[in-house]
């Protein structure tokens, strides 16, 4: 059995080739894709944590002036910290 190799057959090889890395390709992006979103993702609620941590020290720091007697704008920047917290905590609960 004699096979030949002629510019048809060459083309024919290069064409399916070329397809087959297209589909990596895509395939390798769509991958790609995914992993950096669940990163993201990560990351985020890693942000949101720290965030959280760092709003319930500013409300402990404005309770402590209020003890202090301080009035006015720390019992409204309080009151809108503990209103703020609150709906976070319940907005985190419907995710």
């Amino acid at each position: 059995m004699e096979m030949t190799i002629n510019a048809d057959t060459l083309m024919l090889l290069a064409e399916v080739l070329s397809a087959l890395g297209v589909i990596g390709g895509v395939i390798l992006w769509c991958f790609k894709f995914v992993q950096r979103s669940r990163h993201q993702a990560e990351e985020l609620k890693a942000i949101r944590r720290e965030q959280t941590l760092i709003c319930y020290g500013l409300l402990a720091c404005l309770k402590g002036l209020k003890e202090q007697g301080c009035n006015g704008p720390v019992t409204e920047a309080m009151d809108r910290m503990e209103q703020h917290l609150n709906q976070a905590a319940h907005d985190e609960e419907h995710e």
